[in-house]
Order: structure tokens, then sequence, then C-alpha cells
């Protein structure tokens, strides 16, 4: 879509929410009027707005509220966010609910069930 819209002063790219640095959406919310895309530069000449107050995501409360229900995990782990956010959820299951918790690195497979 911002291939083909983006270059149209009459249109809207809309943003909800954070966006993650290294994407395109973090290129728009700082202002980038051009994006690499498929090969080549795309112009954006669209107006871009960014919504604050919305997210697809749930925040540290909601979570948390979620992760009080039903049997504990023997582990928990995260595997989105950016590093800080996700250090600081990661001290506040473990300090709230008492639950080990680790952050997955980047890349990072977790095995779940091995076979014994």
């Amino acid at each position: 879509h911002l291939a083909s819209f983006g270059g149209d002063r009459r249109n809207t790219i809309l943003l909800s929410g954070f966006q993650a640095g290294g994407t395109r959406g973090a290129a728009l919310a700082r202002g980038a009027r051009t994006l690499r895309m498929f090969g080549r530069e795309f112009p954006i000449e669209a107006e871009v707005v960014q919504l604050q107050s919305f997210s697809g995501h749930a925040d540290a409360d909601e979570i948390l509220r979620w992760m009080s229900v039903g049997p504990a995990p023997e582990m928990t782990y995260l595997t989105h966010g950016e590093p800080v956010a996700a250090d600081t959820l990661r001290f506040r299951v473990e300090h709230e609910h008492g639950r080990p918790v680790r952050v997955a690195e980047h890349l990072e497979t977790v095995y779940l069930d091995r076979p014994r």
C-alpha cells in the first residue's frame, strides 16, 4: 500500500500506536520522505499521522492481569518488544507473580517440548 499510495499527497498514512525501531513505520514517524521497498526508493508525499492512543498490543498491566488467571507455566519467555521494555516486564512478572521469566535473545530458538 505504501508503494502504491504513499506518493499521493491526497492520501493519509495513519500509524496506529508504537512503531518499532528499524521499521518503515518508525521511519515515517520520524518524517522520512522516501522509503526503500522492493529494491527501489519510493517517494512519500502522503500526510503521515501517528495515533499515540491506539495499539494492537496489550500494555504491561493488561499482560500481568492476564497472567494472574490459570495455572502458571514452568517458564515464561518474553519474545517481543524493545529490550528495555521486555526486561522491565520480566522484572514485574518475577516480582509480582513469582514466576521464572526469560527475555529471549534475538533469533534465539527456544525448545518448549524436548523429547525425553
